[in-house]
């Protein structure tokens, strides 16, 4: 797949992908803050993950990734070596996480946001396609939460509330 620059007005700045990407990750932290910790490790619906490990997931991909993009390694996706325990360990780790994907995404030149990369060795798209997948993919997973939520009989946060 090729990327042809067209001579057009800019849509969005990076710094405004940035600001909407992050506007998501604040949300996706007040779903799982709003999570009775038990649940939050072990309620599942139809056999989908607990909400933890969907995090988990997320957690593994933003920083990683774009860290991945910056450095041009194509390391592949691995979810290990972080196994929170508590709702406590997991927004330490939510808001660290914030903070590489901050660094790095700063980083990004607006050229290789166009510039076709392959993403943990098997996601070969223009990076800026990989990044609306993350933000794309955390939607997803946040949608899961308000589903558990909801059959705990909790109310989510509003959905359009993202800062």
């Amino acid at each position: 797949m090729t990327t042809t620059a067209i001579n057009t007005k800019q849509f969005m700045t990076s710094e405004q992908l940035l600001e909407h990407w992050q506007g998501h990750r604040n949300l996706t932290r007040r779903v799982i803050e709003a999570f009775p910790e038990k649940e939050l490790f072990e309620f599942s619906v139809g056999g989908m993950r607990p909400f933890a490990k969907l995090v988990v997931e997320l957690i593994s991909i933003g920083g990683p990734a774009l860290k991945g993009i910056v450095e041009k390694n194509m390391d592949g996706y691995n979810e290990e070596g972080f196994n929170p325990t508590t709702k406590a360990e997991l927004l330490k780790k939510w808001d660290e996480e914030t903070e590489v994907i901050n660094r790095y995404f700063a980083q990004i030149s607006e050229e290789r946001f166009q510039e076709t990369f392959n993403l943990f060795g098997q996601y070969e798209f223009p990076v800026y396609q990989n990044i609306l997948y993350f933000v794309d993919n955390e939607i997803h997973h946040r949608g899961q939460g308000y589903v558990y939520l909801r059959a705990l009989g909790m109310e989510p946060p509003f959905f359009w509330e993202r800062f």
